[in-house]
């Protein structure tokens, strides 16, 4: 494996870990960066939907977001490199926008609840495992780990629990968090290449057209 290849993958996992390590240790800067909609009204601190992206609730929250971004953001950058389609620049914007994305819908659905607060890199990861399943959506995605299902029947069901689980509202997951950014990363993903090298698109609908239920 050639970590020369996705240096802003591990940037973004360094950046994380280290930010999230002191938020453990440190109350206050939770507090201060934390996704607070109920303070991002009355006091204009947007930079909460980007900064909350970098906190997580623990090391078990952490290591599942920044082991998902690291198999598929290595992909996602290797792509958008590879295939001129904007490379280390448009990987950023895709992850820093999918942050605001994502949080846009808590942000307003909470915006008078002073104790609702979030955190995590869940949407910005979402984004980037679905737009990742653009180039390969046949993939095999591992379920616990053993499960093998592709990666298209992964975001059809991924879509359908976030939309069930986000009606439900009976967890402290941000389930809206992680359905738009899944479906902004996708959304990315496509007009990236429309813009960028259309050509792919070819090379995108002739995997299509070899369905796997399981994956490759």
């Amino acid at each position: 494996m050639d970590f020369s290849e996705m240096p802003v993958t591990l940037f973004l996992i360094a950046a994380n870990a280290i930010i999230s390590f002191i938020g453990f240790q440190n109350h206050s800067l939770v507090d201060k960066f934390i996704l607070w909609p109920y303070k991002i009204k009355r006091e204009n601190q947007y930079y909460r939907m980007v900064t909350s992206g970098f906190l997580h609730l623990d090391f078990v929250h952490l290591i599942f977001n920044m082991f998902t971004l690291f198999f598929f953001g290595r992909n996602v950058e290797i792509i958008f490199n590879v295939y001129g389609l904007g490379g280390d620049i448009a990987y950023l914007l895709l992850y820093f926008s999918a942050l605001i994305i994502s949080d846009i819908s808590s942000t307003i659905k909470y915006k008078d609840n002073y104790g609702y607060r979030a955190l995590g890199a869940s949407g910005a990861v979402s984004a980037v495992v679905f737009a990742a399943i653009v180039f390969s959506p046949w993939s095999s995605i591992y379920l616990f780990g053993a499960i093998a299902i592709s990666a298209t029947l992964y975001a059809i069901l991924f879509i359908v629990y976030c939309i069930y689980m986000g009606r439900k509202g009976q967890d402290n997951v941000n389930h809206d968090a992680h359905l738009y950014g899944a479906v902004y990363g996708l959304l990315f993903a496509v007009v990236l290449t429309a813009i960028f090298n259309p050509e792919l698109f070819v090379f995108i609908k002739e995997q299509l057209k070899h369905p796997s239920l399981f994956g490759r």
